[in-house]
């Protein structure tokens, strides 16, 4: 595999939790900030590496501070700007998923925690797995999910993309539950998370006989 851009990864990663906001690297996520914590969370990250990591609470309506799940994925910040009201509109790339080893005490009014970057090694790999998914299998499955859904999708566009792109965009972007999203999140490789977001779309209205067998 090929080696990707080294990136300056920090520790402690600040911590951004917010339930079914999914980032995958290189997917790109645009956030609505107004919360001051997370305003100032920004303003920091602004100063230093320009990094975020998104995670999801265990529960969603959980008391402060909720649990949060194991695994999250930090993003760089690479669009940024501020509305008359005092929000932040910003944007941010993914970089790497990690996985939480501790939160420190810190002075900061959002959370921050030690994270293993090397859990997900093959983030720093380009991911050449995309290869042995079927695309028209998937894109199959695909029209009748969003079909069932009632969604609209640019299909030249969906069928001119890269497989790894296609999967990325979908897994963030469909309306799934949180621990199906982290399903998602969590999944190792892009033809993995195919396989993973196939099964998802067919239970959720896009099944069709013929239709399971995505993978070459």
């Amino acid at each position: 595999m090929k080696g990707r851009k080294t990136l300056k990864l920090p520790q402690p990663v600040p911590l951004f939790p917010l339930a079914g906001a999914l980032l995958l690297p290189a997917g790109q996520l645009p956030l609505n900030i107004f919360e001051p914590r997370y305003l100032r969370m920004v303003d920091d990250a602004l100063a230093s590496a320009r990094v975020i990591g998104m995670i999801q609470p265990l529960e969603e309506n959980a008391h402060e501070p909720p649990a949060l799940y194991d695994v999250g994925c930090a993003g760089r910040i690479t669009t940024f700007a501020e509305t008359d009201e005092g929000r932040y509109l910003i944007t941010l790339t993914g970089l790497r998923r990690f996985r939480i080893l501790s939160e420190p005490i810190v002075d900061t009014p959002y959370r921050q925690a030690e994270v293993d970057w090397k859990a997900f090694e093959v983030d720093a790999h380009e991911d050449e797995s995309g290869a042995r998914v079927d695309r028209r299998a998937f894109l199959d499955v695909m029209h009748r999910y969003l079909d069932a859904e009632g969604l609209e999708a640019d299909w030249d566009a969906a069928r001119a993309a890269p497989i790894e792109a296609l999967v990325a965009s979908l897994a963030m972007g469909c309306p799934f539950p949180p621990n199906e999203k982290q399903a998602l999140l969590e999944a190792e490789t892009v033809a993995e998370r195919a396989k993973c977001l196939t099964a998802l779309m067919q239970m959720s209205g896009g099944d069709d006989a013929g239709g399971d067998q995505h993978l070459q």
